[in-house]
């Protein structure tokens, strides 16, 4: 396998409703993903070097959903299923982070 060009995940995290940390699941995470999903096959970037993986918690659960994009290890909160396309046509066709959706400072800085 080549080194991918950029590498998405998506928290797809779950925890009980009441949890003191929350989840990027109730947050509306399986959307984002499913949307992030729908565009790598319609946009065919599975086979132009990106890569899109599901994950654990990334962190910061109460500013979920979140998404980190590798080489830049730039993570992004409260992305909702609208972003997603944003995100590939800046980010990753471009490398030009969307500011209003990076993670705050204190919390990934």
């Amino acid at each position: 396998m080549a080194k991918p060009r950029k590498h998405v995940l998506v928290c797809v995290q779950g925890r009980p409703p009441g949890h003191p940390r929350g989840s990027c699941q109730e947050k509306g995470c399986n959307e984002v993903y499913q949307k992030f999903s729908g565009e790598f096959q319609n946009r065919n970037l599975w086979a132009s070097g990106y890569l899109l993986t599901n994950t654990g918690c990334l962190g910061p659960c109460h500013l979920g959903p979140t998404v980190l994009v590798y080489p830049e290890g730039i993570l992004y909160t409260g992305v909702k299923p609208e972003d997603v396309a944003v995100l590939i046509d800046e980010h990753l066709m471009f490398d030009q982070p969307v500011q209003r959706l990076l993670a705050p400072r204190e919390v990934w800085g």
